[in-house]
């Protein structure tokens, strides 16, 4: 009984927390924003601008009245610390950065141009802030925290990790073999682990998101695609191009999703998970099933 009634209300909190995000996004979507439109009569790019900043700003207000009414708790996930944010944004574009240096030396890339920066770039910096923090509040606020304190740790870190991944195929499926696809599949999960592990060590949204921003925007910025999109190439300062006419082989380039798939890529990832797994193995934060939702304003697990 004890198990049927952690399980219920594991479900519950899913189901809430994932609905108040849901219904923030699409109160800005359906009601705010073409209220806005109606009376105000925005341009499109100011109306973009609105819907991106009207979708965060309530998508995290979504979040912290989902914990306070529901957890009943203080949302310290939340908080502003200055320190994390900066190392996450750091080393996540560090970590990227060799990976592709490696690419580069290896073969895989060539150097066309250097374009310099474009005007777009900022309003493509915006958009990535936006997507990870809402990928983050999903994936690691709310799939990986409330499974945590149900099924421990270790075994929310790899069932998220691997939902985190599956999502991402739709960037590729049309256009990758099964090979591809497994491949990203195992480098995405890579992927999530690595960025649920930043928030298991931080305990904070912001600079697991600014890392996930960081190695996004990096990408961008050495002209590559990005999880498969490759939309924002044209506006790279680097006009970077396959060595290879055939744009291969694919395990050095990873393929249509790009350098995250790369082998290089996947085996610096899989080495960082492995050492932060055995640091939040050896600060006591990889939680037992059944324990307590772990936040608390110093980032470390509850006794």
């Amino acid at each position: 009984m004890p198990n049927l009634r952690l399980a219920r209300q594991t479900l519950l909190r899913l189901v809430a927390a994932l609905a108040a995000i849901v219904g923030a996004v699409q109160l800005v979507r359906l009601l705010l924003l073409p209220a806005i439109q109606s009376v105000f009569h925005p341009g499109d790019a100011m109306t973009s601008v609105l819907r991106r900043t009207g979708i965060f700003l309530f998508a995290i207000l979504a979040y912290w009245a989902y914990v306070r009414l529901f957890e009943k708790r203080r949302a310290s996930e939340l908080r502003i610390a200055p320190l994390p944010i900066a190392l996450g944004a750091l080393s996540g574009s560090l970590l990227i950065a060799i990976a592709l240096l490696l690419m580069f030396a290896f073969g895989a890339y060539d150097l066309g141009a250097y374009r310099g920066l474009q005007s777009g770039l900022l309003g493509v910096a915006g958009l990535i802030v936006i997507a990870a923090v809402l990928e983050e509040v999903i994936y690691r606020c709310i799939l990986f925290r409330i499974l945590e304190g149900a099924i421990g740790t270790l075994w929310a870190l790899g069932l998220q990790s691997l939902v985190f991944a599956l999502m991402h195929i739709a960037n590729i499926e049309d256009r990758a073999s099964t090979q591809e696809i497994v491949t990203t599949v195992v480098a995405g999960t890579l992927v999530g682990a690595f960025w649920t592990l930043v928030f298991v060590h931080t305990r904070n949204l912001w600079a697991v998101a600014a890392n996930h921003a960081a190695w996004n925007y990096t990408i961008i910025l050495a002209g590559v695609p990005l999880s498969g999109i490759e939309g924002w190439r044209s506006l790279a300062p680097l006009a970077t191009t396959c060595r290879d006419p055939a744009c291969g082989p694919t395990w050095l380039t990873g393929g249509v999703f790009g350098p995250e798939d790369s082998l290089v890529t996947t085996a610096m990832v899989a080495a960082s998970v492995l050492a932060m797994l055995y640091w939040a193995g050896r600060r006591h934060r990889l939680l037992a099933a059944g324990a307590a939702l772990p936040i608390n304003p110093t980032g470390a697990p509850h006794a």
